[in-house]
């Protein structure tokens, strides 16, 4: 069987047997690969710690039929400490491993896997807020994806904005006429959700809460829609996040 050598981050693993590991990779050159760890899980294994979600890791591997089988891995970018040091950072990239899992089922990942290194760089150094990482970052692979948001004309007969209205199903933004009903939306916002879209980090800064938050929402929208799933690490850290907040009264 042949074997290749690719770079790689790791999405997700599950455990195998009493010592193994099945890995689930995005690489640069095949995509998205699912591979078997051997031996990972026990104390003397040369490489188990760098097979952990959030590497970014030079890896060799054997081709199966079903699953392929590491032999090797380098570690290339340890961002798991960083990011794993800090909650809401550790909850985004849980959320953008888990979108680029689903999004390169079919898709060969190149753009894809240069696109999550540098979110999850980003995220370990502390470069911008999380939220603004993980919301940027959605959106740029939902696009390299085929499902390119537009926010600053209609999504539907390209009428240039301000628009006041939100249509997944509709592309973004929508304008009266073919919005019918949609869900409405404040024009700062849809400024916004472009500036996520083109990553102008520098006029992110000053944004409201308000409009931070309106934007998270409306862009897990955008992404379920398209995915046609709820991510459930989104999920998971909404419920937490309503968790957290004490009712109105007690605030």
């Amino acid at each position: 069987m042949p074997s290749y050598r690719d770079e790689a981050v790791v999405l997700r693993t599950h455990r195998l047997g009493e010592a193994d590991r099945i890995v689930t990779l995005l690489t640069k050159a095949h995509g998205k690969v699912r591979a078997v760890a051997k031996g990972v899980r026990r104390t003397s294994s040369k490489f188990g710690a760098r097979l952990e979600p959030f590497m970014v890791v030079d890896v060799q591997c054997w081709q199966g039929r079903n699953l392929d089988t590491v032999q090797q891995a380098v570690s290339l970018a340890q961002y798991g400490a960083d990011i794993a040091s800090d909650y809401e950072r550790y909850e985004a990239a849980s959320v953008m491993v888990e979108l680029a899992d689903r999004v390169t089922e079919a898709d060969s990942g190149a753009t894809q896997h240069v696109l999550l290194v540098g979110a999850l760089r980003a995220l370990a150094r502390g470069e911008h807020t999380s939220q603004h990482i993980l919301d940027s970052y959605t959106l740029r692979s939902l696009a390299l994806a085929g499902w390119a948001p537009s926010f600053l004309q209609c999504g539907r007969c390209g009428r240039p904005g301000p628009s006041e209205r939100f249509v997944s199903a509709l592309g973004g933004a929508a304008c009266e006429e073919c919005a019918r009903g949609g869900e409405r939306v404040e024009p700062p916002v849809l400024v916004q959700l472009q500036r996520l879209l083109e990553g102008e980090w520098g006029t992110l800064s000053g944004v409201g809460t308000y409009e931070s938050d309106r934007a998270s929402r409306l862009v897990a929208a955008y992404a379920e829609f398209h995915l046609e799933t709820t991510l459930r690490a989104r999920a998971v850290a909404e419920r937490g996040r309503l968790a957290s907040t004490p009712p109105r009264g007690q605030r």
